[in-house]
């Protein structure tokens, strides 16, 4: 599935291959206006002049169709270049044929609409501006053509009411069009982007249900062995208690063996209570106090501090448990690339809940800055590559977000936010 970012980029392509197309047109109306016009001995037409414009553009129109046979991205800003390209020969046929009496001078609209339609808003002002501006110049400076004068013209001025109704009418409709089309395009472009971000994270979501069903799996396979191994460890701290090196190795082996037989049952209790809605309600404090105690627990080797900021507001929440295994992760990660520094900053308001954790590890690759949290990926020679895409998934079910970025001068400052409610804090409802 193509991302986001490279739909961006070919849309000014196909934009500037179907403004090829017009210009076809264009270009043969006016050739044929012009062949047309020699019928008529009274119709007194610059015709080298205007043959030469015609000729120019051709040559500019020839050079852009090869143009989009390479494979040459055509930016947003050359697809305003040409815009405006347009508008300046139009204005210049124009000012050779009639000026404001022309009826073709209608179609400067067209490059307001098109930009309008595809560019951001600043570039279709710009051509808004342009096109007025050139028009209104068209009022005054011009060669006339004697088939586009209008006979009832008022005594005290040089400006027919006529002309200048038609200047009127295409003010306002130019106005109108670039306001109105411009949010209409916006919204349109945000939709579709909504919709690109929906449809990845409906796949993600698919991947992560066949992660979980492959992990609830294995949970239940692995509480048996975690049995046996408890079983031996108690044997062999009583075989040997009296070695005391190879008895703190055992009793390490113990506690991290305890540790993953309470995470198995507490993930199944907690299953049950989300099940039920019965979610335990605690302040802010106490909760992110209890994530760092089970961290400290799980990683006793790593130099980290940890501030939690003081302050009155303590409110009560209802978080679910999935949070606790996404931050932890965070945590684990922070480690495994700077053991030897871990720098973890909790801070709260009324609203939103913020981690901050910074370690002095070697970043993150440029390669996997763009799907970190999207794809499989790891950087650990034991890694699995599922933490991060899970973690992200996780806090951004529950309304939160996880934004990574370098640590000057060295290392990766991981900040997650996350929302702060008075009731459960449950994945959000779409």
């Amino acid at each position: 599935m193509a991302s986001t970012s490279t739909l961006t980029l070919a849309a000014p392509t196909q934009h500037l291959r179907q403004l090829t197309i017009i210009r076809t047109l264009l270009l043969s109306c006016l050739w044929i206006s012009l062949s047309f016009s020699l019928l008529f001995k009274d119709v007194q037409v610059p015709y080298r002049d205007i043959i030469i414009i015609l000729i120019s553009f051709g040559v500019l129109h020839c050079l852009t169709f090869f143009r989009l046979r390479n494979n040459l991205v055509v930016t947003e800003w050359e697809f305003f270049i040409h815009l405006i390209i347009d508008v300046c020969f139009l204005n210049t046929l124009l000012f050779f044929s009639g000026g404001a009496s022309n009826p073709f001078i209608s179609y400067l609209l067209v490059p307001i609409c098109i930009s309008a339609a595809t560019l951001p808003w600043r570039y279709t002002w710009f051509i808004t501006s342009l096109c007025i501006a050139t028009y209104s110049s068209l009022l005054f400076f011009y060669i006339p053509l004697p088939i586009f004068t209008i006979d009832h013209q008022h005594n005290h001025s040089n400006l027919n009411w006529h002309i200048m109704g038609m200047w009127i009418n295409f003010f306002i409709s130019a106005v109108l069009i670039t306001y109105f089309v411009v949010k209409m395009a916006k919204t349109l472009r945000e939709n579709n982007e909504a919709l690109n971000q929906l449809r990845e994270d409906e796949l993600r979501n698919e991947q992560l249900i066949a992660v979980a069903t492959l992990a609830a799996s294995a949970a239940h396979e692995i509480n048996t062995p975690l049995s046996t191994m408890t079983v031996l460890l108690s044997e062999l701290r009583n075989d040997y208690k009296n070695n005391t090196q190879l008895l703190n190795d055992i009793n390490l082996l113990s506690q991290q063996v305890n540790y993953c037989s309470s995470t198995l049952k507490q993930l199944v209790e907690n299953a049950s209570d989300a099940t039920q809605g019965q979610i335990k309600e605690q302040t802010v404090n106490t909760f992110c106090t209890s994530i760092t105690d089970r961290w400290q627990l799980l990683r006793p080797s790593i130099n980290f501090y940890v501030d939690i900021a003081t302050t009155n507001k303590n409110p009560l929440v209802k978080i679910d448990p999935c949070i606790d295994y996404a931050i932890i992760n965070l945590l684990n990660n922070a480690a495994d690339a700077s053991p030897e520094y871990v720098n973890v900053n909790i801070y709260w308001s009324d609203t939103l809940l913020t981690w901050k954790i910074i370690d002095r590890g070697n970043g993150i690759e440029k390669h996997l800055r763009s799907t970190l949290g999207k794809e499989f990926n790891t950087t650990k020679t034991q890694g699995l590559g599922l933490g991060m895409l899970l973690t992200h998934a996780t806090i951004k079910r529950y309304g939160g977000n996880v934004v990574q970025s370098a640590n000057i001068p060295q290392g990766t400052i991981t900040e997650l936010t996350l929302p702060l409610k008075t009731e459960i804090i449950s994945p959000q409802q779409s």
